[in-house]
């Protein structure tokens, strides 16, 4: 039986995400920081579903991994969901501290636990959910679009990494535009996909093994226009 961890899980893509891989027969190792949502989550498919409650903020992910790949009996995908992002029109610190600590420090630690854990084993996959905000920078939230742009970034080096050592670890990139959960917010939302949609297309990419996905997949477009927009028109709308 495959084995996959989901880091934030439990609500949203991640949670669809959970019960998609339950489904389909992967043993899911489901992680988030509300203990009765895991539980509920569990509580659907008690087979298939294994939970390890824990903030990616603390000093225990390290820990709390290890403790669920033991659960799992091993690990061959690790999906990293967990994310943070508010306005931060007025440039608010403690969002922008907020959003650093979970969408970098917290992304950084368990990807770079997951990545040697996977060389050790000579296979493996990382997925992570960045943004289509990764490509530029954003007035209405810098630290959001920035720590989306380091998520991209960091994967990138990992997929350069695992070609030097020629190692079959697969690393994707999760590049959602705006879909339907708490995490949107604000004015002038278009092309909103559906949790499940986008749930689905990303669990369709991944099997595929797909280095970038946009979800959905027109956002492609949008991601091309940013990258040669000048910076002096990007000004007036970013």
């Amino acid at each position: 039986m495959n084995k996959v961890i989901i880091i934030g899980a439990t609500s949203g893509i991640g949670k669809q995400l959970a019960q998609l891989y339950a489904t389909n027969n992967w043993l899911v190792g489901v992680t988030g920081r509300r203990r009765a949502l895991l539980d509920s989550l569990q509580k659907g498919f008690p087979d298939n579903i294994l939970t390890e409650c824990f903030d990616v903020t603390g000093k225990e992910n390290v820990e709390c991994m290890k403790n669920l790949i033991q659960q799992l009996g091993g690990l061959d995908l690790l999906i990293y969901n967990s994310g943070y992002g508010e306005s931060s029109t007025s440039l608010n610190w403690e969002i922008d501290k907020n959003t650093t600590q979970i969408n970098v420090n917290g992304f950084a630690e368990i990807v770079n636990f997951a990545f040697n854990y996977f060389v050790v084993e000579g296979k493996g996959h990382i997925a992570a959910t960045s943004s289509i905000a990764a490509i530029r920078g954003n007035s209405f939230a810098p630290a959001y679009s920035a720590s989306k742009a380091y998520m991209s970034n960091y994967l990138e080096g990992l997929y350069i990494k695992a070609y030097k050592l020629n190692l079959p670890v697969y690393i994707t990139d999760i590049r959602p535009g705006f879909i339907k959960t708490k995490m949107a917010k604000g004015d002038g939302q278009f092309w909103v996909a559906l949790v499940e949609k986008a749930a689905a297309q990303i669990y369709t990419g991944i099997s595929r093994k797909k280095r970038k996905l946009y979800i959905t997949k027109r956002w492609q477009l949008v991601a091309w226009l940013l990258n040669v927009i000048p910076i002096g028109f990007y000004k007036k709308i970013g």
